[in-house]
């Protein structure tokens, strides 16, 4: 997959919009259960309460997931977890800026075709692959 740079900004917002709106319910169950919420280089991140419970149980992944990118929301185990994902998270927040709400449906669709081709649904998916060449290029600069 090509690696997607970044939209316009405000028009990234706007299409992501469809996500990111229902993910901001979703910050508001994570703090009414006793998590924290921040925003971080334009996104709304969130971590602990009931986010942390759906990383560790609801996630298809051994162990759950650390993180999770939901347009311009990010939902983290704990502080740490999001600083150690930024960089993988924010190229989800790119793929969100161009694809929107269609992100969704595509992001299954290449998980099924991954495990349809005897790959990994979650290593071997496009966007996964995508977000952890584009973190490695982002981890490397000099800071």
């Amino acid at each position: 997959m090509k690696r997607m740079p970044p939209p316009i900004r405000w028009l990234g917002y706007v299409w992501a919009l469809p996500v990111t709106a229902p993910a901001l319910l979703l910050v508001a169950v994570v703090v009414a259960t006793g998590g924290r919420v921040t925003a971080h280089t334009g996104v709304v991140e969130a971590h602990g309460g009931v986010g942390a419970w759906l990383l560790r149980r609801l996630v298809p992944l051994r162990g759950g997931a650390s993180a999770m990118t939901l347009g311009h929301v990010v939902v983290g185990r704990d502080a740490g977890c999001l600083q150690r994902t930024r960089a993988h998270e924010r190229a989800h927040v790119v793929q969100y800026e161009w694809l929107g709400g269609l992100f969704v449906p595509a992001y299954a669709a290449a998980s099924v075709i991954a495990h349809l081709q005897g790959r990994h649904y979650y290593r071997d998916n496009v966007f996964e692959r995508d977000a952890v060449a584009v973190a490695a290029v982002r981890l490397e600069r000099p800071r």
